[in-house]
């Protein structure tokens, strides 16, 4: 377990379970996905400021990796800024380095850990008791809140969030369009592979499909045509939801990629397509310039 792979590198460190989160977000790859592939891109901090930093909610201090460009920094102008949004797996090494890819592009990437308060994600072994134990006990009205002060982190901290993206995938994906609709401040979305639809419950009383006619941004959704977790259906429910929707949601576009899977840019796991990891890519960031981001 990283717990305890932590502990064995630092015996005289007496860390809680929150310190230790804090301390190696975006570092490592989440216990449930090892080995990670061969194919595994690693993006190098050249040119960038990058690495964990915490991000107050109220009384709570929140894990997350920032990178942005070293420039930025040092200048007087602000960094456009895009939220990301992890899988289950929380920010682990490779969510991390999709921070850093856009930081490469000029953005101010910031990935905050979601689930701190409900545990270490990248501590479990198996992915239905990750999800039974901590991924299911985060509130979507919480995400919210944490969200909004990535934002204001952000703004404070060499970002200009009047040009503010976000992107997600898988659980993620499903927060980008949540929270496209729920900040009159974002701009653009990408949802990667994100469940559109679900049973109302206490902690996730909308989804997607309820909110997509009400979009602050246009949204991009990239999904795979053999995603067995999302059904074609769906995607055609939510289309119906948009086209009826307001301007930023008429505006909102699905590619779908016939062959792929679930989880197709995920290079570090088997279920990784390239050619459709390379092009979701591609339109992602075309998509975040084409919107103001």
């Amino acid at each position: 377990m990283l717990q305890e792979e932590f502990d064995s590198l630092h015996p005289t460190r007496d860390l809680s379970r929150r310190d230790f989160v804090a301390t190696a977000v975006g570092s490592g790859f989440a216990a449930a996905v090892l080995p990670v592939a061969a194919q595994t891109v690693a993006t190098d901090t050249q040119g960038l400021i990058a690495g964990p930093v915490t991000i107050p909610v109220g009384d709570f201090r929140m894990p997350a990796y920032r990178a942005v460009p070293s420039a930025t920094m040092a200048g007087t102008d602000g960094a456009p800024v895009v939220l990301v949004i992890s899988e289950v797996f929380g920010v682990h090494e490779h969510i991390a380095d999709v921070a850093r890819r856009l930081a490469k592009q000029g953005y101010l990437a910031i990935a905050p850990e979601l689930f701190a308060r409900q545990g270490d994600a990248r501590a479990y072994t198996d992915i239905p008791t990750l999800i039974k134990e901590v991924v299911s006990k985060k509130p979507d009205a919480q995400t919210m809140e944490d969200l909004n002060a990535s934002v204001a982190w952000a703004a404070s901290n060499g970002g200009d969030t009047g040009r503010l993206g976000i992107t997600g995938f898988c659980w993620g994906g499903r927060i980008t369009w949540l929270y496209t609709a729920h900040n009159p401040r974002v701009k653009a979305g990408v949802a990667w592979y994100g469940r559109l639809v679900g049973e109302a419950t206490a902690l996730a009383p909308r989804h997607p499909v309820d909110v997509a006619g009400k979009l602050h941004a246009p949204v991009l959704g990239l999904y795979g045509g053999q995603d067995g977790g999302i059904p074609l259906d769906t995607i055609d429910k939510m289309k119906s939801v948009l086209a009826a929707g307001n301007e930023a949601a008429r505006e909102s576009e699905f590619s779908i990629y016939p062959d792929a899977p679930h989880a197709f840019h995920a290079d570090y796991r088997p279920s990784y397509r390239k050619e459709a990891a390379e092009n979701g890519w591609k339109r992602c960031l075309a998509w975040l310039e084409a919107h103001g981001v």
